[in-house]
């Protein structure tokens, strides 16, 4: 491998100059760093990249913990993650704590070991892995929690309103003319699991039946299971809607609806939670909670690099986003509803 001595020797400069052309190439003069790298082209060369972060006493790596990286979510928070860290030239790591505590722990412990520029995390308990997360802080590693409504002392979080999105979702069923309800979700220990039922149940009248499914976890199979257990109710007792904690459950249970020869709307109206893609190009379209997902994962990375950049002015804050409701052909109005 070639050396940074040796691209300053062919290019005919200090080796200062070349570093200058790597890393703040608008201090260098066009024609001389034109020469630089050309010979970096002519030979090769690519900078250590370890060799520069031990100089500067830290990495340039995010390190991002999710729930569940099976989710479209997931992968949209990611997106706007990364529009972020390539402008500052630094690498996102992507793990899953698979929504294991223990698991979770051990991601943590590795960071303190690896010294990461930051941590991006989904808790799996909002109140779990406190002085787990204290202690990078203590080392230096700032932490942004994203998708999470708790205000941490030592750091900022980014989140959405999820008992507004149970809201909005029950009102549109309930004005649409349904008061047999189910939720479909679970587990109840990830908060928006618990806070968008919460919503949910918080607008339903006193004439009003919500039946609770609660699932394993949030997956197309775990969607066609609350299918059948709906579908296996008495004709009497059967909800005439379903709010699904994400659109994954909502696509499950849309396709046992199918599968059975069940009518969507008519004999289940379905809504989801978080408008993926699929939501829209389902057989039946699904209307859904929309969350913005490419900008929460933008603005707790932005709040992460500040921290990381400029510790000593850096204030922590609480950044909540509101959903919004999308209506398509899987909650019009019911013909039987409530009958």
């Amino acid at each position: 491998m070639s050396s940074i001595k040796e691209v300053a020797r062919l290019a005919g400069v200090s080796v200062g100059t070349v570093s200058n052309a790597l890393n703040r190439p608008e201090l260098v003069a066009p024609d001389t760093l034109r020469r630089v790298r050309e010979a970096i082209e002519r030979l090769g060369y690519v900078r250590n990249g370890s060799a520069r972060q031990l100089r500067e006493g830290r990495s340039r790596t995010i390190g991002l913990v999710a729930l569940d990286l099976a989710n479209p979510f997931v992968i949209d928070v990611l997106r706007g993650v990364e529009g972020v860290a390539q402008g500052a030239d630094v690498t996102v790591m992507v793990f899953t704590s698979s929504k294991d505590a223990a698991r979770e722990a051990g991601l943590l412990a590795t960071f303190e070991e690896q010294r990461p520029l930051g941590v991006l995390i989904t808790p799996v308990n909002d109140r779990g892995e406190e002085e787990r997360l204290r202690r990078l802080v203590a080392r230096g590693i700032p932490v942004v929690r994203f998708d999470s409504s708790a205000r941490y002392s030592q750091g900022c979080a980014v989140a959405v309103d999820d008992v507004l999105g149970g809201r909005l979702a029950g009102r549109h069923l309930r004005e649409q003319g349904h008061h047999r309800i189910a939720y479909a979700g679970g587990p109840f220990t990830v908060r928006q699991v618990r806070e968008r039922r919460d919503g949910l149940a918080s607008v339903l009248g006193p004439g009003d039946a919500l039946t609770v499914i609660p699932l394993p976890d949030l997956t197309v199979a775990t969607g066609r299971t609350a299918g059948q257990e709906i579908a296996g109710l008495p004709a009497a007792e059967r909800p005439t809607a379903v709010f699904c904690a994400n659109d994954l459950v909502a696509i499950g249970v849309l396709q046992e609806m199918t599968q059975r020869g069940l009518r969507v709307p008519e004999d289940l109206a379905i809504i989801g939670y978080d408008d993926i893609d699929f939501a829209a190009a389902a057989a039946v379209p699904l209307s859904s909670i929309r969350q913005p997902r490419e900008q929460l994962g933008h603005t707790a990375a932005q709040l992460l690099l500040e921290e990381a950049n400029e510790p000593a002015g850096h204030e922590h804050r609480l950044v909540v986003f509101q959903p919004d409701l999308i209506v398509r052909t899987s909650t019009a109005a019911p013909s039987r509803a409530g009958h």
